[in-house]
């Protein structure tokens, strides 16, 4: 995939890419190779409770390197970008290997991010019960700008802004136009982002979830079935609504499994589209 001797080894590393690419195996070999520690940029694995699901690294992964910021925000919680900043912070210092497949974290990292205030409970729950549609509408009137700048068709991110603008009464885009210099440029890192096929990819994506359900992951989905309509960030899980809908009635397993592979292969094209916008300054490593 590459050769880590040509990695500097006084440089943190950086390793994006979609998921199911590999990103856990590569991150494990150049840490044991140059004696360092792996920190986590995934927006779904930092919550207790989806190991399988979410794919975290195992614990014999685990043990072959110090990993950090995994399954560390409780199942109820909700998980934000700036609290990964806070988070990720101290680790920043231990030239670690940072990696995940959540590219707001990385181009947060690398390019800065804008100190916006916390967004209330009651308009997260309000947002939450909007359509998708409504959403979008109200935020292509308010925050053209901010429209412009990311996925519409990423709910996610839409929300994002409609929540900051109801919250603070300015635009996303203002907040972000106001961003503080980064805590690691993109130049004092080595930044690999692994760019797969996607035929070879949604194959991966297939036979993963297969292992996940074999490996226990409906197991997991029950345990968590007790706090689920109380779960935070953690809810969205890729595969985890279609569990817990098999486990609640509404949905057969074999549904289920064709659902969480369908949005799993659409979740890692929203990352690989992601890749190709925003890693010109990368080392690009084409899969497989």
């Amino acid at each position: 995939m590459i050769d880590i001797s040509t990695i500097a080894p006084d440089k943190p590393v950086l390793i994006a890419g979609p998921t199911a690419s590999g990103k856990t195996a590569l991150a494990i070999s150049i840490a044991q190779a140059q004696d360092r520690v792996i920190v986590n940029a995934d927006a779904l694995q930092v919550y207790d409770g989806w190991r399988i699901l979410t794919a975290r690294p195992s614990a014999t992964e685990e043990a072959a390197a110090p990993h950090h910021l995994f399954g560390h925000v409780p199942f109820t919680a909700h998980y934000d970008v700036g609290q990964w900043l806070r988070d990720v912070t101290p680790f920043l210092a231990w030239n670690p290997v940072i990696v995940g497949g959540t590219g707001l974290y990385f181009r947060a990292l690398t390019q800065g991010l804008a100190d916006i205030p916390a967004v209330p409970r009651d308009i997260r729950a309000e947002a939450d019960a909007l359509p998708f549609d409504q959403l979008l509408n109200e935020l292509s009137t308010q925050d053209p700008t901010l429209t412009a700048r990311i996925d519409c068709n990423n709910r996610m991110r839409v929300q994002r802004g409609w929540e900051v603008l109801r919250a603070t009464g300015r635009p996303l885009s203002d907040w972000q136009d106001e961003t503080a210099p980064p805590l690691l440029p993109l130049h004092a890192t080595s930044a690999l982002a692994l760019m797969p096929d996607r035929d070879w990819l949604n194959d991966r994506i297939a036979r993963r979830f297969d292992q996940m359900i074999a490996g226990g992951a409906l197991d997991e989905a029950k345990a968590n079935l007790p706090r689920w309509p109380d779960a935070g960030g953690a809810a969205k899980a890729i595969g985890a609504p279609e569990l817990i809908a098999h486990l609640q009635g509404s949905l057969t397993l074999k549904a289920a499994r064709e659902a969480a592979v369908i949005a799993t292969r659409q979740y890692a094209k929203r990352q690989r589209s992601w890749l190709r916008s925003n890693t010109k300054g990368w080392t690009q490593i084409t899969l497989p």
